[in-house]
This record gives C-alpha cells, structure tokens and sequence, in this order.
C-alpha cells in the first residue's frame, strides 16, 4: 500500500460552460498537479462537486484519473453517501477501478448516532480498500468526538482521518490518543487536515499532512509546506504559511468550491463553473478574489 502522507489535492471537476463536465480539462489538471510535485490526488470530495455529479460521470472521472497518474502517486477517491447502501457501491466501485483508498465522509443530514456510525464505517472497511474517515460536523451536522475515532481505528482498513472539525484540541487528541500510540506498537492511524489554515498546527502537532483546496493552484507550495514541517523545519513551514495565508483567506470567502474554481478560471486553469445550487460568486468576492491573486502574481497574464 502505497504512503498516504504529505500533500494530497481535493480535486475540483472542471465543467464547461454549458455545464458538462470537462473530461479534457480534468485531465490537463492532473498534469498539472503532478508536474507540479502534489504526492497525491483526491478526486470526488465535496471539493469535486461529487453530490451534483451522475454516477457515469463519476466513474468517468475516476477511470481518468487512474488512467493519467499511472500509479506514480497515490489516489484516494471520494466516496461518501448519507445512505450506507449506496456508500458501499461508491467504495466498491473506486476499489475495482484501481483507487489506493477511499474518503468516506460523516453521512450527512441523517445526524447518525454512535451505533450507527461504527456500522457505517464498519461496512466502508469491510469492502477490503483503505478507509480514510472524513470528519466535517459543518457540512454534514455530527462531529466525530474522540472516544468513538478511537473506536473506528481499531476497524480493520480504517487507515486514518481528514480532520475537517476545525478544532485543534479535537485535532491534538486525535493525534495524542490514537496516532501515537497506534505508532508505538508498530503501527499507524494517519492524521490529514482538511482545512488549509490548519495544516502547520496540525503537522507540528504530530500529523501527517493536509488534504488541500488551495493546492488546486499552488501545488508546489502547499507541497514545500508540508515538507518542511516533515522534516521539523518550522522556519521554513511559518514563512510558507504567512505567505499562502492571504490565498487561504480568499478562496474561502463563500462557500468551497465557488471561490477556488474562481481563482483557478483568472490564473488561466480549466474550471469552469459550478453547478447548482451553487451560484457563481458575489461580485464583491470576485472582486476581494481578484485582488488576491494578482497581488500574489497568480493571475494569468494577458
């Protein structure tokens, strides 16, 4: 099984402007972040617009991504449902079409109890490919406490978390009480952020990685940022992250992925629109977003 640490991309699907989705596009994004040194992909999250996707897009999708990354880097496919039924299909299907794990989010709207979740991610594990559980109580109503993470990582297959809940105390318990000594016995429980801002904390703390949306344009600096925090070199790490906060502010200015979208479209990238219920954005946002990047020197040259 291939590492899963370091800078992974949540992957937007570029659509055109009749609302299509842009196989060609998503494509030459892939190029892009592997050219630009990311260590791994994570097509089909929230990120990628997976709820308005068809699944014969989705399958698509993931046939290309498998296809253009040729095993050089891992790829962790997105396949939460708030039905269990369904979530196990998703699972199975990134599984036999060659994903190296699969991000399985909170089932949201259903608000499930603690018995719920363990069969849940119980069911995700026992389709035999490495479960990475996405906690994000903002999107999906139900935080995971730590007393039940330390439940779920003793599921056989459940391989880690992308911490989403924005608390770092919740974030530096996961890690004190599941990943340390998961790791003093040999093992492992990997620890990702989901959230930009949180990935120097987190990986000063003891985690692994982010699994990021601003790395849909500035891949090489997310990827130096969690490399120097790898190696212990916070120097370094506390000058990439000042430097990448204005872009992290911007592209979270409305709601994920309206904004990144947005700014991949003025750096030049294939993007496209989003599709409803999410609207394009204020003009005020695009405005403050503009701005943003062409301070940075993100926008493409005309």
């Amino acid at each position: 099984m291939k590492e899963l640490k370091g800078a992974f991309t949540a992957l937007i699907t570029p659509m055109k402007d009749n609302g299509d989705v842009d196989y060609d596009g998503f494509r030459a994004l892939i190029k892009f972040q592997i050219d630009g040194g990311i260590e791994g992909l994570v097509p089909l999250g929230t990120t990628g617009e997976t709820p308005t996707l068809d699944e014969h897009e989705e399958e698509k999708l993931i046939g290309i991504a498998i296809e253009e990354i040729r095993g050089r880097i891992p790829v962790i496919i997105g396949t939460g449902s708030n039905s269990t039924k369904h979530m196990v299909v998703y699972t199975k299907r990134a599984k036999d079409l060659g994903a190296d794990a699969a991000l399985v989010a909170t089932p949201y709207y259903n608000k499930p109890n603690d018995s719920g979740l363990l069969r849940h991610f119980e069911a995700a594990a026992s389709v035999g490919i490495p479960i990475v559980i996405y906690n994000i109580a903002s999107r999906t109503g139900r935080n995971i406490p730590t007393p039940l993470m330390e439940k779920l990582a003793r599921i056989p297959n459940i391989l880690g978390v992308k911490e989403a809940s924005g608390d770092i105390n919740q974030i530096g318990d996961v890690i004190c009480n599941i990943k340390l000594p998961a790791k003093e016995k040999g093992g492992d429980f990997t620890v990702f952020s989901g959230d930009d801002a949180l990935t120097l904390p987190l990986m000063a703390l003891g985690g692994d990685g982010v699994i990021s949306v601003i790395s849909n344009l500035v891949p090489g600096k997310v990827t130096a940022l969690t490399n120097a925090c790898a190696k212990g070199d916070l120097e370094t790490a506390g000058k990439l992250h000042y430097e990448l906060l204005p872009l992290i502010k911007a592209v979270f200015i409305e709601t994920n992925p309206v904004p990144i979208k947005a700014a991949m479209a003025m750096a030049g990238l294939p993007a496209g629109p989003t599709r409803l219920p999410l609207g394009p954005l204020s003009p005020a946002s695009e405005g403050a977003l503009r701005t943003t990047l062409e301070g940075l020197g993100l926008t493409a040259k005309k």
